[in-house]
């Protein structure tokens, strides 16, 4: 405990300050280039938090110091929006990758849309740890892509000890759904020979899923409708399968597809056509291909950037540039993780990766802040520098897309969650974690 902690715990006991003001008590970022992404940048800037949410934004010069705040001073150093993950496995497939950690895929039937993520994360992850380092603070904890359905994702903050406490939403709709095509979830059925075992198989039972969901949403209006007109009725017989899907349909959870080649996107684009879903095209690999037909329909993609593709027939024709065609036709677009296909520790290297292949730096940033946390329905909380907004903030020793620059401090809602000059954290950015008290301390040159 600080001597100002002490002092300040003095005088709550005394009844001189009481412990509401304490958490009220505000935190200025002052000094710094800011990179708000919503309102252009501050060289130097000023942001104030108070409770957990951003206060006031402008600059330095204009933004007063409130009575009392602490004020860490950004100069030399850069202020962005917390990272936002579309499509991380953290939790679900944690470090070390042992058999008894691969709890993102069950395979026992290709089409799942009952099981929950949140029943699997693991919030002691060292993998979260990791990618609090590189400036993540909000993800959407998915399962696998063995599954023509996967489950349930989870929108989450990197936070806390359980998953009640990582939930943006702890209550109703905490997530949206996984779906898959192509070589993985066919791949993964053909070695048991079962369906699916073709991409004909795949789309059909997608299509087959969402018919029997719309049947079961029109008993469940029936009933509904008998209740409201004072008859008597009995309920439908709960479906535990059908009730997410249901959510689809009426607008109130998104299907992040897993889904790379052109033709695949197309397959994805068709169903939705069909029953109106909400969608995030999740890798589109081949999304290049058929970027107007992709902006025409008004679907974002999130990304994965890569230095050294392969591994699957669907992917040889992966372009670092993809990215950058999709923003040129104006396609919304994210960059993720896919954790632990790319570390979470360096996500900002995605974006500069983005970068080197013609994106511009404005869209690559947007596409790790801001574009995420709307293809993920928090735009409103997350994603930028803006007063009434989570203050969720990253603070960088350079420009973000830099070789040279560190994240140094990651902040969820106001509270240190990441700080690089503690050893203890700086393992987890450099990725010793496992080495424990062997791991030198001295920050390398």
């Amino acid at each position: 405990m600080t001597t100002l902690q002490r002092l300040l715990a003095c005088l709550v006991l005394l009844g001189l300050c009481a412990p509401s003001a304490l958490a009220e008590t505000a935190i200025v970022f002052r000094g710094g280039v800011v990179h708000t992404v919503s309102g252009g940048t501050l060289d130097p800037g000023s942001v104030v938090v108070r409770g957990g949410v951003i206060e006031a934004v402008g600059p330095a010069d204009e933004i007063g110091i409130p009575r009392g705040a602490e004020v860490r001073d950004l100069r030399g150093k850069v202020l962005i929006p917390g990272l936002v993950d579309t499509h991380s496995h953290l939790g679900v497939y944690p470090r070390p990758m042992v058999p008894a950690h691969r709890d993102g895929n069950d395979t026992s039937d290709p089409v799942q849309p009952q099981l929950r993520a949140l029943d699997a994360i693991w919030p002691d992850d060292p993998g979260i740890r990791m990618a609090q380092a590189g400036g993540i603070t909000t993800a959407n904890i998915m399962p696998g892509s063995g599954n023509v359905v996967g489950g349930q994702t989870a929108y989450v903050k990197l936070r806390g000890s359980t998953v009640e406490q990582m939930l943006i939403h702890p209550e109703g709709i905490q997530g949206g759904m996984k779906m898959a095509n192509g070589e993985n979830p066919k791949r993964r059925r053909a070695e048991k020979e079962k369906a699916p075992m073709t991409r004909m198989g795949i789309a059909a039972l997608q299509r087959d899923l969402f018919v029997r969901a719309l049947e079961y949403q029109k008993k469940w209006r029936a009933y509904e409708g008998k209740v409201e007109a004072g008859e008597d009725a009995d309920p439908p017989s709960r479906d535990l399968k059908l009730e997410p899907v249901v959510e689809i349909l009426e607008g109130r959870r998104t299907i992040h597809h897993h889904t790379h080649r052109a033709d695949d996107i197309m397959t994805v684009l068709r169903l939705r056509e069909e029953f109106g879903f909400d969608l995030v095209i999740q890798h589109g690999t081949e999304a290049w291909k058929v970027a107007d037909e992709i902006a025409r329909s008004g679907v974002p993609v999130s990304i994965i950037l890569l230095d050294s593709p392969g591994g699957k027939p669907e992917v040889v024709e992966y372009r670092l540039d993809y990215g950058a065609i999709l923003e040129r036709a104006g396609v919304q677009v994210a960059i993720h993780s896919d954790d632990f296909i790319t570390p979470s520790r360096l996500f900002l290297r995605s974006g500069a990766l983005a970068v080197r292949g013609g994106m511009s730096e404005e869209g690559a940033l947007r596409a790790l802040t801001l574009n995420p946390a709307e293809m993920m329905g928090l735009g409103e909380r997350l994603g930028s520098i803006e007063a009434g907004k989570d203050a969720d903030l990253v603070v960088l020793s350079g420009a973000p897309f830099s070789v040279y620059t560190h994240v140094l401090e990651t902040w969820i809602e106001g509270e240190l969650v990441f700080d690089r000059s503690d050893p203890a954290d700086r393992r987890f950015a450099t990725g010793g974690f496992a080495l424990g008290d062997d791991y030198p301390t001295l920050e390398a040159p």
